[in-house]
């Protein structure tokens, strides 16, 4: 059953989309139902050997690429919500600041007239303890200016780390959650070349999937002499198979096979 389901998720990964099929007629080739098909020997002559895997590998990075487009929307939808609640929260304190001023102009006018009161009242006592009313509320209504205030900046900063939770390990699972956005950011700029790192990984995907395929069919082959050796370096299609090994284990403990022992088995790790 697991293995219907590769070959499923392997055949809606190898659609090509209408942008692909016009890429491909611009390169000289076609889509037809069975397989795809190389141009004329007089429009080409001499096709090289690598060029219909750069195709494969091609549409495999487009559809990939989608999935990524895909996400990345999703993303952005919840940013644009993150920075929608921001902008009401922002919204929220500039009336509080505006309250908060209104108060304190009240609070003055108040200690004006109190002044005003004091100086035409006989009684000094109690202009005082009015005075003294004045100042209490007053500082009440700061401290809970002050409150709301804090508020406010939590919520922004639990805002901030949800959206950093939510972004932060799918490209970055084995990191440290960075603090601040600019430092999720700068996480952006590697220094490798990620096309390189790209291929690789799709060339690994590719030997991957060979060797599942195989072990699913139940065949017994000698992955050495699977690569043409004559187009490809001996060492570079060893270091190929090695990389892929750990992965290969994985994918067949997954489909539940355990593999017979094969020619290849009884050579020296490489």
């Amino acid at each position: 059953m697991a293995a219907v389901d590769l070959g499923a998720a392997e055949w809606e990964r190898s659609k090509i989309s209408t942008q692909d099929i016009n890429m491909l007629k611009k390169l000289g080739m076609s889509k037809k139902p069975k397989a795809l098909c190389f141009p004329s020997e007089e429009s080409y002559p001499t096709p090289p050997m690598g060029y219909r895997p750069m195709i494969k590998e091609l549409v495999r990075i487009g559809s990939q690429f989608i999935g990524y487009r895909e996400y990345a929307s999703r993303t952005e939808e919840k940013l644009a919500e993150a920075n929608k609640l921001a902008d009401t929260l922002a919204q929220k304190l500039e009336q509080s600041e505006t309250a908060r001023k209104k108060a304190e102009l009240d609070a003055s006018q108040a200690k004006a007239e109190a002044d005003e009161a004091k100086a035409k009242a006989a009684s000094v006592e109690e202009l005082q303890k009015r005075l003294d009313d004045v100042e209490t509320a007053l500082n009440e209504h700061k401290a809970a200016q002050a409150t709301r205030e804090k508020g406010i900046l939590k919520r922004l900063n639990t805002q901030n780390r949800r959206f950093l939770g939510l972004l932060f390990p799918y490209f970055f699972p084995k990191k440290e959650e960075p603090k601040t956005f600019l430092a999720l950011a700068k996480d952006f700029n590697p220094p490798e070349d990620l096309g390189l790192k790209m291929r690789h990984e799709n060339m690994k995907v590719a030997v991957e999937n060979t060797i599942a395929l195989v072990a699913d069919s139940q065949q017994t082959v000698d992955w050495m002499k699977v690569g043409d050796t004559e187009q490809i370096e001996q060492t570079k299609w060893r270091s190929l198979i090695k990389a892929a090994k750990p992965n290969t284990k994985k994918i067949l403990a997954y489909l539940g096979i355990k593999p017979s022992a094969t020619p290849s088995s009884s050579r020296p790790e490489v």
